[in-house]
């Protein structure tokens, strides 16, 4: 198996998962795309490249309200970021 077959079947399998609880457990449905297209993969070189790795996927879910993804948050992080390009130098 290659990483690639590895990370298909685990969207494969989750998506499928999501849609039986949309249909049959009243999930909320969301009408984006689940999954990016492809994936990121990236040779881990040192301890410390490890540890702002880790850094970013522990503090990434947090993020997630002003994400430009987030159908909720896609505003407020618009608006976010026109504060901080115009804010005076």
């Amino acid at each position: 198996m290659t990483l690639g077959s590895i990370v298909g079947a685990f969207k494969s399998i989750t998506t499928d998962n999501y849609v039986n609880g949309v249909e049959s457990k009243d999930w909320t449905r969301f009408d984006g795309r689940l999954w990016q297209r492809n994936y990121y993969e990236h040779v881990i070189r040192d301890a410390e490249q490890l540890g702002r790795i880790r850094e970013y996927i522990d503090g990434n879910p947090g993020s997630w309200a002003t994400d430009e993804e987030n159908p909720d948050g896609a505003t407020h992080s618009a608006r976010q970021r026109q504060t901080i390009w115009d804010a005076p130098k």
